[in-house]
């Protein structure tokens, strides 16, 4: 019966063509469905005993998310769903989450990492393979939830519902957060930049530009720094400063279950997502950031041979900055007295070994800069921290390493190039897209009459990146939106082109969900992201419903791909109630736009 599927006179097989085209592509991800149901069916029988046996003894350990059992099952019912789709049957709608949901975010389960042995820090680190199996549900919004402001209002004042924080955490803040933010009912309003220095931001930041030896904090750009990585961002004030010189700098903070620091950046149309680096290293390529910052971020630098130091200059431009804020007089650790000393002072001692130089120093800002002539390297003492080779800085949630990245950086050498392709290609579509999404007063689905804050596009998500080309689109359009750009891990590694661009980016798995809280993109874009993930692992269902959970009510999503497997996503982008309609983009191929609508569940 296996072997009749595959038989091109049959009428299945001539339905699913019907349906999907002749593309060997989209054919072949048809048939490797097929192909693991058939094999886990003969295999079972012989391996479920034994699985069984073993796994009743460990009930409490998290199931590991590519057992076979779940593999089998997986594809079994994409293959139903898939098969139900070539006969023109409709798929059943995906049900709604229960409220322990609205604020899930997968693979950040400490309690699990926990029991499955891990500790020193990396039980706070990212595990997907722990990801216990769960319904496939669509995620709502919590009772309380409204659309965000329209950006620059949005920047300064959030809804309260939107984000997971309590009274008492926002008190327990911290004097600085309490200067920032103000509780009022339902909204939560940052000081607005427009007057005159309102918090030490402006001067703090004025500060930085002066240790480098700029006149202002305006002239960071022609200085070099364009690209900041925050750690530790506290609720994004020293980042939306940055924004407003027209910087991009990037939050990362560890997750939370509630008073993200992620949460609310995001919230506030920040660039930010989640990361820590206590074992593994951050999803960027060596030399990415042209400055990197940590402001009373509570990591003890010393740890672990000073591993985590490493990892900052492996993501460290050469010529780059490290700028530590930490309160001089406080000592960490249990030492004897005679022997503690303060952050900055270990850092300095670490930093000889690395090649950095103190640069500057004022109150408790410290200033660091990575060396940019290579013969430092060289020169050090054979005791000194070695190089990275080949291989050693591999960023997606790989094990620190013992090593520093030196001043190599590589750019492919078509960029160029395909630079102008994208660019021309983007603009013919980019004119469909504009009346529907970038319009001043786009019509919901089911309003007469839209009030404001109509429909506000400030964080936006390339899922298939590239070079970073719909990034540079949204800026020669002059619109008010910023992009994270992802680079698939298994696609050709553009990113250190799309940082060294100033852009903000990220290595992503699309197998895995996005580290990132629920509701917090306005727009995502898959160009040739579905047929590129057609040879991988993934299900593109489980994929749909992760773009559902961080995609905001009301919010957009825009595919590129070819017509068939376009009218598969049209599937299913009904499983997860999004509005869908296909656009032709005329230009004799089969390329074909998909653009959805998620709409406001309202409970």
């Amino acid at each position: 019966t296996i072997v009749s599927f595959f038989d091109m006179r049959s009428p299945w097989y001539k339905s699913v063509s019907s349906v999907f085209g002749l593309r060997p592509r989209i054919r072949g991800l048809l048939f490797f469905v097929v192909g693991v149901v058939a094999l886990v069916t003969i295999i079972a029988p012989l391996t479920s005993n034994s699985y069984d046996a073993s796994s009743t003894a460990s009930t409490l350990v998290p199931n590991i998310y590519s057992n076979y059992r779940r593999i089998k099952e997986q594809a079994a019912v994409d293959y139903l769903d898939l098969r139900s789709l070539s006969l023109g049957a409709s798929l059943k709608e995906f049900p709604l989450c229960g409220k322990e949901r609205e604020s899930y975010v997968p693979c950040y389960n400490v309690t699990g990492n926990l029991l499955a042995g891990l500790q020193e820090g990396d039980e706070l680190d990212r595990h997907c393979e722990f990801e216990r199996e769960k319904e496939r549900c669509v995620v709502r919004p919590p009772r309380d939830y409204k659309i965000p402001l329209r950006w620059p209002l949005g920047r300064d004042i959030i809804w309260s519902g939107n984000v997971k924080i309590t009274k008492d955490q926002f008190l327990s803040s911290g004097t600085v957060t309490t200067r920032l933010m103000l509780l009022e009912e339902n909204q939560i309003t940052f000081h607005s930049e427009d007057g005159l220095v309102f918090d030490g931001v402006k001067d703090y930041a004025r500060q930085i530009a002066e240790m480098i030896g700029l006149g202002s904090d305006t002239e960071f750009a022609q200085a070099g720094v364009r690209t900041v990585l925050d750690i530790g961002c506290g609720f994004g004030s020293f980042g939306a400063h940055l924004v407003s010189l027209k910087l991009m700098p990037i939050c990362i903070a560890e997750y939370e279950a509630s008073g993200s620091q992620v949460q609310l950046a995001l919230e506030r149309g920040l660039p930010a997502m989640i990361g820590n680096f206590f074992s593994k290293q951050l999803p960027y390529p060596a030399l990415s950031f042209d400055m990197v910052h940590c402001a009373q971020c509570g990591t003890t630098w010393d740890i672990k041979d000073a591993m985590l130091l490493l990892e900052v200059d492996r993501v460290l431009k050469p010529g780059g900055y490290f700028v530590l804020t930490s309160p001089t007089n406080k000592a960490q650790g249990n030492l004897p007295e005679s022997k503690k000393t303060s952050i900055s002072t270990r850092v300095d001692e670490l930093s000889k070994k690395i090649c950095w130089s103190l640069t500057a120093q004022q109150d408790e800002t410290f200033l660091w800069q990575k060396t940019a002539d290579s013969g430092c390297y060289s020169s050090r003492s054979q005791s000194s921290i070695p190089l990275c080779k080949d291989g050693d800085s591999v960023p997606y949630y790989h094990p620190l390493v013992p090593c520093i990245s030196g001043t190599t950086s590589l750019k492919p050498e078509e960029f160029f190039e395909d630079t102008q392709v994208w660019r021309s290609a983007l603009k013919n579509y980019w004119s469909l897209l504009t009346p529907l999404i970038f319009s001043d007063h786009p019509k919901r689905p089911g309003d007469e009459d839209p009030l404001p804050p109509f429909n506000m596009i400030r964080n936006v998500m390339d899922m298939n990146a590239r070079f970073g080309n719909l990034n540079s689109a949204l800026l020669d359009e002059g619109k008010s939106a910023w992009v994270m750009n992802v680079v698939p891990v298994n696609a050709r590694n553009t990113l250190p082109i799309i940082l060294d661009r100033g852009f903000a980016g990220v290595l992503h798995d699309w197998c895995e969900p996005f580290p990132t809280y629920p509701r917090t993109y306005d727009m995502l874009h898959a160009n040739e992201l579905l047929t590129h993930l057609s040879s991988e692992r993934c299900s593109l269902m489980d994929l749909f419903l992760e773009m559902d959970r961080i995609l905001r009510p009301e919010g957009w999503v825009v595919i590129s791909d070819k017509l068939g497997v376009i009218e598969m996503a049209r599937a299913l982008a009904s499983r997860v109630r999004w509005e869908a309609r296909v656009i032709d983009l005329q230009d004799g191929s089969d390329q074909r736009l998909l653009v959805c609508q998620k709409p406001f569940l309202k409970k």
